[in-house]
């Protein structure tokens, strides 16, 4: 039998609760049900909830692709300066969005020393179009990913690969079959993150992506957007992001914990 909660901890444990759901219920409480089809069902809306998708998996898939070798570079290396390397990597976190967008502004806009050569030798521009989407998301999202495997990295230790390795495993062989699946459940746990919060982000994709439908407004651009033109409409894709979001978790989240008990 479990241990007994104690009855002080119910109090601000009720609070905390309530902080969480009753913005929720009041947005339900606010709804236009009789509207809330169409309100969904609008070229805006579906524009905006596909590229929201489309651009959030890309991110994913980049946080994983970048996100997993740097945790396990973090986690092992003896460098000096390591500690502020890591700093560094987890500023998106508690930086404003939209610092980080008007950092990548000014280091891939028309005039930042990195967007300039991308512009002059290929003539591409990236601010304001969905490849600036998906980068926006990714510096933000990317640091949820880095922090689980990391700690998962520490937290497994060496010993496993130690031992494959003096078995005459090569270091590739010993990373695919030996340390990624130790690193699965904090994996997943960091992918559910990063997606929810690449779906999620708002200031740094307005400041270094604009608002333009079809190319670059996502699903909270388009709840902002729609606060001042139609407040129904803006409720109703608040209740969609909440709905995606809680379904990503709940489906995510299973795995994750059978990992960890496996």
């Amino acid at each position: 039998m479990g241990a007994r909660v104690p009855v002080a901890l119910w109090i601000p444990a009720t609070l905390a609760l309530a902080l969480v759901t009753l913005p929720v219920i009041g947005l339900l409480l606010r709804t236009d049900f009789a509207r809330l089809p169409a309100l969904l069902t609008s070229e805006a809306s579906l524009h905006a909830l596909r590229l929201s998708l489309l651009t959030a998996a890309i991110s994913t898939v980049l946080c994983v692709l970048l996100g997993v070798p740097l945790a396990i570079v973090l986690a092992r290396s003896r460098v000096r300066g390591v500690r502020v390397l890591r700093a560094v990597v987890l500023l998106p976190l508690v930086l404003p969005p939209v610092v980080g967008g008007l950092a990548l502004l000014y280091l891939l806009g028309r005039t930042g020393f990195l967007g300039y050569l991308i512009d002059v030798t290929t003539g591409v521009r990236v601010p304001f179009t969905t490849a600036a989407v998906v980068i926006a998301q990714t510096f933000v999202a990317m640091p949820f990913l880095v922090v689980s495997v990391e700690g998962a990295v520490r937290a497994a230790g060496d010993d496993f690969e130690s031992v494959a390795a003096t078995l005459g495993a090569r270091p590739w062989t010993v990373f695919t079959r030996v340390t990624c699946p130790l690193l699965l459940p904090a994996l997943a746990s960091g992918v559910v993150l990063s997606f929810a919060r690449a779906l999620g982000e708002f200031g740094a994709t307005i400041t270094f992506a604009g608002s333009l439908q079809g190319v670059t407004r996502t699903l909270p651009l388009e709840v902002y957007a729609q606060a001042e033109a139609d407040v129904d409409s803006a409720v109703a894709l608040s209740l969609l992001l909440i709905v995606i979001a809680i379904a990503v978790i709940v489906l995510a989240r299973p795995r994750a914990v059978e990992g960890v008990r496996g």
